[in-house]
């Protein structure tokens, strides 16, 4: 039994919506930040540098500096200064899964200056997992909303073979 073009057209129709709204409920889910997320910087412990790897960004006077490679500085300097994270519990059987999961290659090192703080701290970004491990080893979620601005756009550079 075959179905006449009219079916065929409604079935891509039905079909259509759906994944329409599908898309539009994850964006509305995951534009949402989780109700455990806390914020990492605040008014009294602001961020003031950080560097990403060989890449740094710099609270000036008036503006964010950063690295010259980095096309988006203020847009990639705020999505640090406010970023929120989720604790993940301290269980030992989320910490071992964890890290059985994580490619430790692609962990990326981030060292953070925070205003009044003499000794900075060097934690663990898994940009790809949306993790950050702190100095103190504890593991911490960032929203799926938050998770793309903290990697800055890098300048394309040509290579040249002679």
């Amino acid at each position: 039994m075959a179905l006449s073009r009219k079916k065929w057209n409604n079935i891509i129709i039905l079909a259509s919506i759906m994944m329409i709204s599908i898309l539009t409920l994850l964006d509305q889910k995951t534009a949402k930040l989780p109700d455990d997320a806390h914020p990492l910087f605040d008014d009294n412990s602001p961020l003031v540098q950080l560097q990403l790897d060989a890449l740094w960004l710099n609270k000036g006077s008036r503006a964010w500096q950063c690295h010259p490679d980095v096309l988006n500085c203020q847009f990639w300097a705020k999505a640090w200064s406010e970023i929120h994270l989720s604790a993940l519990g301290q269980g030992i059987d989320i910490l071992a899964a964890i890290d059985e999961d994580i490619d430790k290659q692609s962990a990326q090192r981030v060292v953070i200056q925070i205003a009044d703080k003499q000794q900075p701290q060097l934690w663990q970004f898994y940009p790809k997992h949306g993790l950050l491990k702190s100095p103190a080893n504890n593991w911490y979620l960032i929203p799926p909303s938050q998770r793309e601005a903290l990697s800055p756009i890098i300048k394309a550079k040509a290579v040249i073979d002679n």
